[in-house]
């Protein structure tokens, strides 16, 4: 487009612009006074204003009525040898407005007035003014051409143009959204702090489109039965992702001015500190809203962290109803659950459930808990953070600030009569000797690590500095787990795959003869992906006394690996076979998520 734009040369730019401006006031003052229309005494009153307010001495000359705005306009105009632009009643293009950014106009007091392949005629306070000059160039790749115009008539134009263009772009998004949801439904923050100064707020974060906007996303998050809230700022927009079984999409694109109305509303909800914007914050909001005229209660844990364009917010939905707490629900092959079962069941012993963030793990220790919660038993969790609240068990949430980990957790929770202890999970050697102790003293522990399948987490737990002897004697039963989006039962199709592909995958050449393998094609019930819910994948390791051996020799998890399915382990990959076979699930996800 044009001449290539020139970088900006930023040294020394503090320097420049105030010589500049120094020099543009004594050309401004002799410029008026020479006209006649301001006299020498009238001048020197606007020059000792200026240097007691550091206004613009055009700007003071209006204001004091020395000379109208049209008078100034046209006589900088001469002086600069530029054409006066009317801003009054200018109307612009969206796609001219968006080569300014707002925050680069305001900050150079320069408006976008018109643009071809090479040149941009822009309205400027002061046409002379070289550093803003190279910058937009730069930004744009096109020569400006100055044109004059007041500071009251820039931020008007400012105001007005690009404010009007994010309210339109505001309005059709909820106007959309409000048809797609049918209405926003009725939202009542349960939980929310009432000591707030609403008047220094108002500007921010009080106006009727944010709490509608900030609403809407909730209802609609929750319509699509999203996981996570995504609010992403970037340079020059705003972004809006939605985490729905475990794959995000981007879902709306907020005006990028709305950024800080925003993250003030939900830290509000959240009882955050809105003026604090430099460090990571974490709260939680408890909201009641209407959706399908019926009442729905949840959770929203929220976290802000700050970026290079502004604080990133990401809301985590809880939602009781989600929760499922049946195990037969949840995925396990008949032989894997009732193993899972008896091991819970036990008055000892460790039980792990292993696997990445994000695949179901707490979901599947809350339903062993809800097998197990009877009124004989008195259980005690620590978590970071109590995801959601369970009738007749102890939930403590963990607080490092205050010295609450779980190693702490998990010593206090041993004087407090116990009989099944869950902790969050176990983290380092103190964690695991401390679990390890209460499993030998006549306690059931729940917990989770962070490996890839069941065999590895015997070694990973040696790693941490675990005895061999203690891991081979303590630990009861191993469960790896993944999720898997479920195929949309309305709109899945028969895919024809050729079986030597299937065989490939895993399955024996009978059984990838036999096989109907479904494939996702995307319908309203599903929002187009093919996938509706998930399911979770098992491979639970029983600690039989041959792995107890093998683990106090040093087995490898190779060996360890042989030896469990030799016992009868099924594998992760074999788990998500069983779910290609069922029709659950697809290939592609399967593969996605395991390994042979």
């Amino acid at each position: 487009m044009g001449e290539p734009a020139r970088k900006p040369n930023l040294n020394g730019s503090s320097d420049r612009v105030a010589n500049r401006r120094g020099a543009t006031t004594t050309r401004l003052g002799k410029l008026v006074v020479d006209s006649g229309q301001v006299s020498e005494d009238d001048l020197e009153r606007a020059l000792q204003m200026q240097a007691e307010t550091g206004e613009r001495l055009g700007n003071l000359l209006v204001v004091l009525e020395l000379i109208t705005e049209m008078d100034l306009v046209e006589l900088l105009a001469q002086q600069y040898g530029v054409s006066a632009a009317d801003l009054d009643k200018l109307k612009v293009p969206d796609t001219i407005l968006s080569l300014v950014p707002q925050e680069m106009a305001r900050r150079y007091l320069a408006v976008p007035v018109a643009a071809d392949s090479q040149n941009l005629n822009l309205a400027m306070v002061d046409p002379s003014d070289v550093v803003a000059i190279d910058d937009i160039e730069f930004a744009t790749g096109l020569r400006v051409q100055p044109m004059i115009a007041t500071e009251r008539a820039i931020n008007d134009a400012v105001g007005r143009l690009y404010g009007g263009q994010a309210d339109a772009k505001m309005r059709k998004m909820m106007t959309d959204l409000e048809d797609e949801i049918r209405g926003p439904g009725d939202l009542e923050v349960v939980e929310e702090q009432e000591d707030f100064d609403l008047a220094a707020l108002s500007e921010e974060s009080g106006e009727a489109p944010v709490i509608k906007l900030v609403n809407l996303l909730l209802t609609d998050a929750l319509r699509r039965d999203a996981s996570d809230i995504h609010i992403e700022p970037y340079e020059k927009r705003l972004r809006v992702r939605y985490r729905i079984d475990g794959t995000l999409y981007e879902t709306m694109e907020p005006p990028k001015n709305m950024q800080h109305a925003i993250a003030s509303r939900v830290k509000i909800m959240a009882e955050l500190d809105i003026s604090e914007r430099r460090r990571p914050q974490d709260g939680r909001i408890k909201i009641r809203m209407r959706l399908d005229d019926r009442m729905r209660e949840l959770d929203l844990r929220v976290s802000t962290l700050p970026t290079i364009w502004g604080e990133k917010i990401v809301m985590r939905l809880l939602d009781p109803e989600g929760l499922k707490l049946n195990l037969a629900d949840l995925g396990f092959e008949k032989q894997s659950l009732d193993r899972f079962t008896e091991a819970i069941r036990m008055p000892f012993g460790i039980v792990l459930v292993t696997g990445p963030t994000g695949s179901g793990k707490t979901n599947t220790l809350y339903s062993a808990l809800a097998n197990i919660n009877d009124i004989d038993t008195n259980i005690m969790t620590a978590e970071d953070p109590v995801e959601f609240n369970l009738e007749g068990i102890n939930q403590v949430q963990i607080n490092e600030n205050v010295g609450l980990n779980f190693a702490s957790a998990l010593r206090s929770f041993l004087r407090q009569d116990p009989d099944v202890v869950l902790v969050g999970e176990i983290r380092d050697g103190e964690t695991a000797n401390i679990a390890i102790k209460a499993a030998l003293t006549g306690h059931l522990v729940l917990s989770t690590l962070h490996t890839n399948d069941a065999p590895s987490t015997i070694n990973r737990m040696v790693d941490m500095g675990v005895e061999r002897f203690l891991v081979s004697s303590s630990v009861q039963l191993i469960v790896a787990q993944r999720l898997v989006r479920r195929l949309c039962k309305k709109c899945r199709e028969v895919a024809t795959v050729d079986p030597e592909a299937l065989v490939e995958v895993g399955f024996a050449p009978e059984e990838a003869m036999a096989v109907t393998v479904y494939r996702p094609i995307g319908c309203d019930r599903c929002n187009d992906t093919g996938y509706k819910g998930r399911i979770a994948l098992y491979e639970v390791m029983q600690v039989s006394p041959k792995i107890r051996d093998m683990i106090v020799n040093g087995g490898t998890n190779a060996e360890l690996r042989a030896t469990a399915r030799n016992e009868g382990m099924i594998t992760l990959r074999e788990s998500g076979l069983v779910k290609i076979w069922q029709g659950i699930t697809s290939v592609d996800e399967v593969l996605k998520e395991t390994a042979l």
